[in-house]
């Protein structure tokens, strides 16, 4: 076969077309974005550059370019950024009406090579249209024979935006003859009418002026207003009358024009002309009902007119009057529900009552929570619903009739674990595809009294200075409830028990609600070391629940005790101890030895002993030990000294402030030759208390040795017991005074310092023990060689004096 040019020229321009419908096929694509009405110039949409997968570089050399079928200028694309923004003022209900659903559909062409997209902006509805009602003023013919309770049909206003922004609400002016009569049909539209509420007498008022006012259900809400003229005539007749006030007729988008909806029939019980019936729309009609339908008048028959669009209007409400012939002529009026059917596009509704709040947290299974039902204003498959919960929590749906649930409890709860839950309860119908939709419950766990009040530790240790002022605070307890509200009040009091023979409460007290501890008197560490009892806490729950603690409250010593001299060894004049000293004695020679103890204890208790300086005698021949108290002298005594010598020696303890004693001291200077006059002079007197010394020597030497060996075997069988099983804690015990040996050769100062097991409530218990020793040899065999050397010492005097 052979092609002129021609031909083939022919042939390539029938190609283009199939080439260029190639390339659009594979460039085709789709976006979709959305934007609220009335938006400002310049507002973002969105990058359609980006979402098309379009280089900023190309969109100038590829020739990009958007067309809209009458909506080109109302958006525009910025070719430096690829950005769609709003252009100039977009109003939803100047570009879609009443439709539900309202977009601008775009398409985007780019060359080189050819590309052609398809972009849906959806405009969002806003609150900017007030409810308007057709006419600024209704008039409304009521004859005065109308009996009361009679409703005569008002036009309700209408607004343009959709959704919850165009739900109406409508209140009327006060009046004593007329009210608002408002029913919701079954589609929840509102059909408003004005009920005569008391007869009407012309000649008294020929005419009513009443406002009804429509508000929408918008954020701000906004508001429109008609004048009511009712006007009352003087004629006694029947109105036409339809078999029902309301028609409601079904019938799907797309029905042919032409197609019969209704034929009405109404009649009257006139005669005559004033029996003959003509229909016509009601002369306060919207426009689209004409529009869309028209009527016979002598037939009543209602067909359509033009074509039906769910997605513009779904709902069309036809009031008709029926008029007769009368003179003057009267009016019946019905309305006519005339609803499109669609597809599915209802969501379910979830409805929860009797809420059973809150929950106690020691409900038992089964308790029910919440009735809930599901509702669903779509048919067939497309109106079943079933309800889910959500997972992992301790409640469950169970049903109960078809579409109604009971929430219940289906596992335990505890309220200090989850003190409440937010429960999604989901609906889902049956359609193709299926629509859902949740609701939110919020479970509250009310709480029981479960928890008894505890403390952060079983036992505490006090320490408290003896000598406090009445009513001090000492310590604080505090014990924490896991329950709520009363539950959780804690109150406190102490377990009463006897300290001695005394009441505990007379030692302390505790406040209820603080937990405070005071002390109602001074403590006397002498008296009372250790204060050991319990703090009960209780909750103010029903039954009461509770716990004790126990404190240990440890008096603490202070220097409050002087230093107490013991009773001499031999009488002397004013308590002072007489002493006679042979001339001829060696340096070191101990002449007398002061004795004193202190009821305190520790460094309270801690003697030392000091010797008054003599002004008149800067070589004076004796000194005193600082820790035993014993006198002594210093070098050899000459003609030079003084025969009579008066020692002042002070005791003084530790303590802070330091308190101390004086003792005195007489020593008598005698020649070696004079010794047995005196001795022959004190024999008779002295002898009897001598002896006594001896023996009290004797005595004190026992006591301390049988001391010594109980407090040695005491220690051996605690150190054996803890060795074999470890102490309990919170075992504290005081222990028993003991004598702590602060001389060299014997002496001992009588002290208040106690052994005890302090408890800490961290490790084991620890001892606190305290001896003041200058590190000297045991003190039982240095008392006893002491004693030994002072009755030798005595018995050589009374030897040379005799």
């Amino acid at each position: 076969m052979v092609f002129t040019p021609e031909d083939r020229l022919g042939k390539q321009c029938l190609l283009l077309p199939f080439l260029l419908l190639a390339a659009w096929k594979v460039g085709s694509g789709q976006l979709h974005y959305s934007v609220p009405e009335e938006a400002k110039h310049g507002t973002f949409v969105g990058r359609i550059a980006q979402d098309l997968g379009l280089q900023l570089a190309e969109l100038v050399p590829r020739l990009f370019r958007m067309a809209s079928k009458n909506h080109e200028d109302l958006l525009e694309v910025n070719l430096q950024n690829g950005i769609l923004f709003v252009n100039s003022r977009i109003d939803r209900e100047e570009l879609c009406g009443r439709s539900a659903e309202c977009s601008i559909h775009l398409e985007v062409i780019v060359d080189r090579p050819l590309q052609v997209f398809h972009v849906d902006v959806e405009v969002r509805d806003i609150n900017d249209n007030p409810p308007l009602f057709p006419v600024e003023e209704q008039r409304v013919l009521i004859y005065e024979s109308r009996l009361p309770d009679s409703v005569f049909p008002l036009e309700g206003a209408s607004d343009a935006d959709v959704g919850s922004n165009s739900i109406l609400t409508y209140k009327l002016s006060s009046s004593e003859y007329f009210g608002l009569d408002v029913k919701i049909n079954s589609d929840d539209n509102k059909q408003i009418g004005l009920i005569l509420r008391k007869s009407l007498d012309r000649e008294d008022s020929p005419a009513h002026n009443l406002f009804l006012t429509a508000t929408d259900g918008g954020k701000p809400e906004l508001t429109g207003t008609v004048h009511l003229l009712v006007t009352v005539l003087d004629v006694n007749d029947n109105a036409p009358t339809f078999e029902q006030p309301e028609y409601e007729v079904r019938i799907f988008e797309n029905a042919d024009n032409g197609t019969t909806v209704i034929r009405l029939n109404a009649s009257d019980r006139d005669e005559g002309a004033n029996g003959a019936i003509s229909y016509s729309f009601n002369s306060l009609v919207a426009a689209i009902v004409i529009d869309h339908f028209s009527i016979d008048r002598n037939t009543g028959e209602i067909v359509i007119r033009g074509n039906l669009d769910f997605e513009q209007v779904n709902l069309y409400k036809i009031r008709v009057d029926a008029t007769d012939k009368g003179h003057p002529p009267m009016v019946g009026h019905c309305t006519v529900l005339v609803r499109i059917l669609d597809k599915n596009d209802n969501v379910p509704e979830i409805t929860l009552t009797s809420l059973s709040l809150p929950v106690r947290e020691d409900a038992q299974f089964g308790t029910v929570i919440a009735l809930i039902s599901v509702n669903d204003l779509d048919s067939g498959v497309n109106g079943q619903v079933t309800c889910s919960l959500t997972p992992h929590v301790p409640f469950k749906l169970v049903s109960t009739f078809k579409n109604y649930y009971s929430l219940v409890l289906d596992s335990a709860l505890d309220r200090e674990s989850v003190s409440a839950y937010e429960l999604v309860v989901t609906a889902r119908d049956g359609g193709s595809p299926s629509l859902w939709a949740t609701a939110s419950v919020s479970v509250e766990v009310a709480d029981v009294n479960d928890n008894a009040p505890a403390f952060t530790q079983s036992e505490y240790t006090v320490f408290v200075k003896e000598n406090n002022p009445p009513g001090c605070h000492i310590f604080t307890v505090s014990a924490r409830d896991a329950d709520a509200q009363e539950n959780a009040l804690v109150s406190y009091s102490l377990v009463e028990r006897r300290v001695g023979e005394r009441a505990l409460s007379s030692y302390v007290s505790v406040h209820a609600e603080s937990g405070k501890v005071y002390a109602l008197q001074p403590l006397d560490h002498e008296e009372l070391e250790l204060l050991q009892f319990q703090v009960s806490a209780r909750d103010a729950g029903v039954p009461p629940l509770g716990s004790n603690v126990t404190l240990q409250v440890f008096v603490l010593d202070e220097n409050d005790n002087s230093p107490v001299l013991l009773a001499p060894r031999v009488g002397g004049t004013g308590g002072a101890v007489s002493e006679l000293l042979p001339r001829s004695v060696g340096v070191g020679q101990v002449v007398a030895k002061v004795r004193a103890v202190d009821a305190d204890s520790g460094y309270n208790a801690w003697l030392s002993y000091e010797l008054q300086p003599v002004a008149s005698s800067p070589r004076f021949p004796f000194r005193v030990g600082l820790y035993t108290g014993e006198i002594s002298t210093t070098r050899v005594l000459d003609e030079a000294d003084s025969p009579r010598h008066r020692l002042l020696v002070l005791v003084k303890d530790h303590g802070e402030p330091a308190l101390t004693a004086t003792a005195t001291v007489l020593v008598s200077l005698v020649e070696n030759g004079q010794a047995p006059k005196a001795s022959s002079r004190l024999s008779v007197g002295a002898a009897g208390p001598e002896a006594a010394l001896v023996n009290v020597n004797v005595y004190l030497i026992i006591a301390i040795c049988a001391v010594s060996s109980l407090l040695v075997l005491t220690l051996l069988l605690y150190t054996a017991l803890r060795c074999s099983a470890p102490p309990a804690e919170g075992a504290c015990t005081a222990g028993k005074p003991t004598l702590v040996c602060s001389s060299a050769v014997g002496s001992w100062s009588y002290s208040q310092q106690r052994r005890q097991r302090v408890c800490s409530g961290e490790g084991p218990p620890k001892m606190d023990l305290m001896a003041f020793s200058p590190s000297l040899s045991p003190c039982p065999v240095m008392g006893r060689a002491e004693n030994q050397a002072l009755n030798e010492d005595h018995d050589a005097k009374v030897s040379e004096f005799s």
